[in-house]
């Protein structure tokens, strides 16, 4: 199982980063001080590291202004893999992984398993279906090794199957050939992630308990895309007259969605800020768990700004969960109290602060 953990990282001109090196990163990072410093570029810094682009904005905003490039280098240790990324404005990237340059972010992403809980993570409740399938899909692509080449398959299927249904004037053997290319890369698509979604409920369930009792009418329902009466190839031949009319492929995994209902309502019309945030929590949560259990590793969570929306004692109930996981964690605020206050007492060597200021980061003494 692979539990390695970033022990460095080096960031060149990531916003108001310009040359940062850090090398004693532990189990537990905190990152403080004032809002504009610099804080959030760090963990930008990691997810691009990971995931080869921001979790907000585009690169150009992400690369400093007046440079032409960004560069990150980290090492996980044990083994002491370095793993690189150098992304410039023309769109140009440079991925490496133990020194030696790798193709795909796939390749970055095993090694690096990232969550982030930070404003914009409300979406799996507030936003589009599409944000969800996210989640959904990074979840089936850390634990079933055979998804990621399925799900590749059925992104030029369908991409395949709409440019002739654009095309207009076509022959029904033509649209077949595309309709049953994606009714078997599709059904196989929605096995996986229904088999993960099982594993993953029940999980979510019992930390959701624990970070907030009052939640305990929470469901989730996974929907596949498509009427689950009926097989993937029969939803799509039902759908051709639609599909020829308006051009694109109506029904499918493309669709899917995991809707969150307490009540028989959507959690998002029902739930305050504060109820929302723990949700959305759980749901990471449950996937570091799950990722773990699946001997897939441990998940490298980047928390941006915990105290937003959260009282103390709902901060300490993350803060336990997270240290329950030994996951490595870096996490951002204000003040240096509002996480030292509520995480649980740690040793000194897995515990450890950063100062940021203006782009520069100090380390300083823990607790």
């Amino acid at each position: 199982m692979n539990i390695a953990s970033l022990s460095r990282i080096h960031i060149d001109n990531v916003r108001n980063l310009q040359q940062v090196k850090i090398d004693t990163l532990r189990k537990v990072n905190v990152f403080y001080g004032p809002n504009g410093s610099g804080k959030t570029s760090i963990l930008e810094a990691i997810h691009l590291l990971g995931m080869a682009r921001s979790f907000r904005g585009s690169i150009k905003s992400l690369i400093t202004h007046g440079q032409s490039q960004t560069t990150v280098f980290g090492e996980l240790q044990p083994g002491s893999l370095p793993l690189g990324i150098q992304r410039e404005l023309t769109g140009d990237v440079t991925l490496k992984l133990g020194g030696r340059p790798v193709r795909t972010v796939a390749a970055m992403a095993e090694q690096l398993p990232i969550q982030v809980i930070n404003a914009d993570s409300f979406d799996l409740l507030t936003g589009s279906p599409s944000a969800r399938r996210q989640y959904l899909d990074w979840g089936v692509f850390h634990v079933e090794h055979r998804f990621f080449d399925q799900w590749q398959r059925f992104q030029r299927g369908i991409k395949q199957r709409n440019m002739l249904l654009r095309r207009g004037k076509l022959s029904p053997e033509e649209l077949a050939v595309w309709t049953r290319e994606l009714a078997a890369c599709g059904e196989i698509i929605t096995t996986y992630r229904r088999a993960y979604f099982e594993l993953l409920e029940p999980r979510f369930q019992a930390i959701i308990a624990q970070l907030a009792p009052s939640l305990a009418g929470l469901e989730l329902r996974f929907r596949q895309g498509w009427d689950k009466q009926l097989s993937y190839i029969q939803a799509l031949e039902n759908s051709e007259p639609s599909d020829r009319e308006q051009c694109y492929t109506h029904v499918g995994p493309q669709r899917a969605d995991i809707r969150v209902l307490i009540g028989g309502h959507l959690a998002a019309d029902t739930l305050s800020r504060g109820q929302q945030k723990l949700v959305v929590c759980g749901l990471k949560l449950a996937q570091g768990q799950l990722l773990t259990e699946k001997g897939r590793g441990r998940c490298t969570y980047l928390v941006d700004d915990l105290p937003s929306e959260l009282d103390q004692q709902h901060c300490r109930l993350v803060c336990e969960q997270l240290a329950g996981m030994k996951a490595q964690v870096f996490i951002t605020c204000v003040d240096s109290e509002d996480v030292a206050a509520v995480w649980p007492v740690a040793d000194e060597d897995e515990f450890t602060m950063f100062h940021v200021e203006h782009g520069g980061v100090s380390a300083v003494e823990a607790r």
